[in-house]
């Protein structure tokens, strides 16, 4: 362990490909993100691949299925903040390895709520074009941009929100699925 400062636990050694590799916690949302992924970039960070989970907006996913933003809406203020326009747009090649790897590619909306009670606001982003729905790929992405780094984001689908009731993934899958979205994350940076 390297840093468990704020409750934001980091790991950083060595992968069994003997790569420095960093594992690091950025809290929820955008601007706890933003702190995290500029202080990994000041540290030496070059790829960045945020793994997470998120809610599917429309129908046709299963709970534990994987999925590549491919693109991002961003709906949330931090990315804004640091002057992004839509749509945000993932490296192709880490994203190709995560499909290539079973994830499937969606467009991503970010937001700054995760219990969002505005009236129909996630048909407005159905409607833009969003399939899925978290936290902070969109400042992820932003950061990256500016910085001219590579960055993917891989998430498992933890919610299933289309049909106006939420069915979240049972509390004993989650261990697994956040196996899984490791192995993903760490195959993807072994490009």
């Amino acid at each position: 362990m390297f840093n468990h400062a704020r409750g934001l636990w980091g790991y950083t050694g060595l992968a069994p490909d003997g790569e420095p590799l960093t594992v690091q916690s950025t809290g929820m949302g955008g601007p706890s993100a933003a702190i995290v992924i500029e202080e990994l970039i000041g540290l030496g960070a070059h790829r960045l691949v945020r793994i997470g989970t998120c809610g599917a907006l429309v129908a046709g996913f299963e709970l534990g299925e994987l999925v590549a933003a491919r693109r991002v809406i961003a709906a949330d203020g931090a990315s804004r903040a640091i002057g992004v326009s839509d749509p945000l747009v993932a490296s192709a090649g880490l994203t190709a390895k995560l499909e290539d790897d079973g994830a499937r590619g969606v467009t991503v909306v970010s937001t700054d709520l995760f219990y969002d009670t505005r009236t129909d606001v996630s048909g407005g982003w159905v409607r833009q074009g969003a399939e899925v729905v978290e936290m902070e790929a969109a400042t992820l992405l932003a950061l990256a941009a500016r910085e001219g780094l590579d960055a993917a984001v891989v998430l498992a689908v933890a919610d299933l929100l289309a049909d106006g009731d939420r069915q979240r993934i049972p509390v004993e899958a989650l261990e697994g699925v956040g196996v899984r979205l490791g192995r993903a994350g760490y195959a993807a940076l072994r490009l």
